[in-house]
């Protein structure tokens, strides 16, 4: 985290209080976010509305770098929001880092 970084960045948690296959959410006014972790421990971040019925991400089922969500069964990127064909839409995605152990949210 450089001093020439775009982001402001806010330690969140733990990655071990994220579950493997799981979400942790984050409430804030502009919307919740959902904070996933994948079986090889990569952190991502998306709204936490699924772009067909804003449906609650966190809620769905992680495979890969993907979610599925609960209502309808659309499946999400995890790196970059997009629903994989042959629905269409986006979420939007959050920067994410992890420093020794440590989750940091990009806000911006």
């Amino acid at each position: 985290m450089s001093a020439n970084d775009p982001h402001p960045w806010v330690r969140l948690c733990e990655v071990d209080d994220i579950p493997k296959l799981g979400s942790r959410v984050v409430e804030r006014a502009g919307g919740n976010l959902a904070v996933f972790r994948t079986a090889q421990d990569k952190v991502f971040a998306l709204l936490d509305r699924c772009p067909h019925k804003n449906g609650p991400l966190s809620q769905g089922i992680v495979h890969g770098e993907s979610v599925t969500c609960p209502l309808h069964g659309w499946q999400i990127g995890l790196e970059n929001g997009q629903a994989k064909a042959p629905d269409e839409g986006c979420a939007r995605r959050f920067p994410v880092r992890v420093d020794k152990g440590v989750v940091y949210l990009g806000l911006s």
